[in-house]
C-alpha cells in the first residue's frame, strides 16, 4: 500500500486524465457535429436562395410560360388536320407544277404515327432546270403548313436538266380519338416501351 499523499496525488492525476479525455472526445465529437450542420446551414441557404429567385421571378415565368403555349398554339395550327392532308398534297404538287417541273414519282408513303403527331413521307422525283428545281423547294419551304424535304438527291440528266429525289415530309396533330388510343395503345398489356 502506498503512503496517503502519493496515493491522493495519484487519484487525482487520475480523475483529471479521465475528465480531460472525456472533455476531448466530447469536444471532437462536437466538432463533427458542428462541421455537419454547418454544410446542413449552407444547403439550406442556397436552396432558400434559388427559391427565392424563382418566387421573386414568378410573374415573369408565367408570362413566359403563356408566351410558349401561345407559341406552341401557333405552331399546332401549322399542323394540318386529318381533313387538311389532302389540300396539302395538292399544295406540294401545284408548287411543283407551278415551276415547271415534270413529276416523275409522287407517292405519299405509310403515315407513321407518333405520340402527339403523325409524319407523312412523300416520295418525290422530279425534273426540270437547276432555278426551277431550287424554286420549288423555296416554295415548299413557304408553304403555310410545315412541310420538310429530307434525302436530296439531285443528278444530271444528258440533255442539261437535273432530276431531284426527294423525300417530303408532313406533319400533321393527331385528333383527340387519336390521341387517346395511341395512350390505350401505350399502357396496353405487352405494349413495347
Amino acid at each position: 500500500m502506498w503512503p496517503a499523499l502519493p496515493r491522493y496525488c495519484a487519484f487525482v492525476a487520475m480523475a483529471v486524465l479521465v475528465v480531460v479525455g472525456l472533455w476531448y472526445a466530447y469536444i471532437s465529437n462536437s466538432e463533427v457535429e458542428l462541421q455537419a450542420e454547418q454544410a446542413t446551414e449552407q444547403k439550406l441557404r442556397e436552396d432558400y436562395k434559388v427559391k427565392l429567385a424563382k418566387a421573386v421571378n414568378l410573374d415573369v415565368l408565367k408570362k413566359q410560360r403563356e408566351q410558349v403555349l401561345q407559341y406552341v398554339t401557333q405552331l399546332e395550327k401549322q399542323l394540318p388536320s386529318k381533313a387538311e392532308m389532302d389540300a396539302l398534297l395538292s399544295d406540294i404538287n401545284q408548287a411543283g407544277l407551278g415551276r415547271s417541273l415534270q413529276f416523275e414519282l409522287f407517292r405519299p408513303g405509310q403515315v407513321v404515327v407518333k405520340d402527339y403527331y403523325a409524319e407523312l413521307p412523300i416520295s418525290l422525283r422530279v425534273t426540270g432546270k437547276y432555278n426551277d428545281i431550287g424554286s420549288f423547294a423555296s416554295d415548299i419551304a413557304n408553304l403555310s403548313r410545315i412541310v420538310t424535304l429530307n434525302n436530296l438527291n439531285v443528278t444530271p440528266r444528258s440533255d442539261g436538266s437535273l432530276v431531284m429525289d426527294a423525300t417530303a415530309k408532313t406533319f400533321r396533330y393527331l385528333d383527340t380519338n387519336e390521341v387517346a388510343s395511341q395512350r390505350k395503345a401505350a399502357t396496353a398489356p405487352g405494349a413495347k416501351k
